[in-house]
């Protein structure tokens, strides 16, 4: 297995870099690579992925998200998976993909704990009785693509599970360090681990593209 890029090998190429980063892009990689470098030194998984989903965040999040602008935030995943695969001559997401993390993917996406019909369901919500039924077709169609080694679909499967274990965390909805369901954090964390360094590593190398606006950005 391909070992992952560490926070001291892009905080590196960052500063011999990011002379000629554009201003926005420039931030957008820095905040980033600055929570990677602390998910690298949290001791439990729970706090490793939020770390790294808050790294996600930095990378992809676009200023029209947060004005209502955009049609969803999931949908702004997809767009910034498509990005980040076309620019990835070395394919190294289609390796981490195909050749590591086949078997984690697969145990994720066969999870009805991170699934969000199945807890629209269980919380009551009209419209989701047939939660079984979207649980096995997505499932079908998540395995179509994998069958035909559709990256941009797969990651979008993958971070459309991943969002619901990132909003089990955040909003309280997990006991910290629990017992309980540990197979989808620790495999979850190893996910985003690999692949956010190799995102923001392809945004460094392609930094003219259009990665778009912060909404934060830096104000005296």
């Amino acid at each position: 297995m391909e070992k992952p890029l560490t926070h001291a090998f892009l905080k590196d190429k960052q500063r011999e870099l990011r002379p000629g980063f554009p201003e926005t892009m420039g931030l957008r990689v820095h905040r980033s690579i600055s929570w990677i470098g602390r998910a690298e030194e949290a001791e439990d998984d729970d706090a490793r992925f939020i770390f790294l989903w808050i790294a996600f965040n930095a990378a992809y999040a676009d200023e029209e998200e947060f004005r209502g602008l955009a049609p969803a935030e999931r949908d702004a995943f997809s767009d910034f998976f498509r990005k980040v695969v076309g620019f990835d001559p070395g394919q190294r997401i289609y390796n981490a993909i195909w050749e590591n993390f086949t078997g984690p993917i697969r145990v994720l996406l066969q999870n009805k704990f991170v699934f969000n019909p199945f807890w629209q369901h269980q919380n009551g919500i009209d419209g989701f009785r047939d939660w079984e039924q979207r649980f096995r077709a997505a499932e079908h169609r998540f395995l179509r693509a994998l069958q035909g080694r559709d990256t941009v679909q797969v990651l979008s499967f993958v971070f459309d599970r991943l969002y619901v274990l990132r909003n089990q965390l955040v909003h309280g909805g997990s006991t910290w360090n629990s017992s309980v369901n540990r197979g989808q954090v620790r495999d979850g964390t190893a996910i985003l681990a690999f692949l956010m360094p190799v995102f923001v590593d392809v945004m460094m190398d392609n930094p003219h593209e259009d990665w778009g606006r912060p909404f934060y950005p830096v104000v005296d």
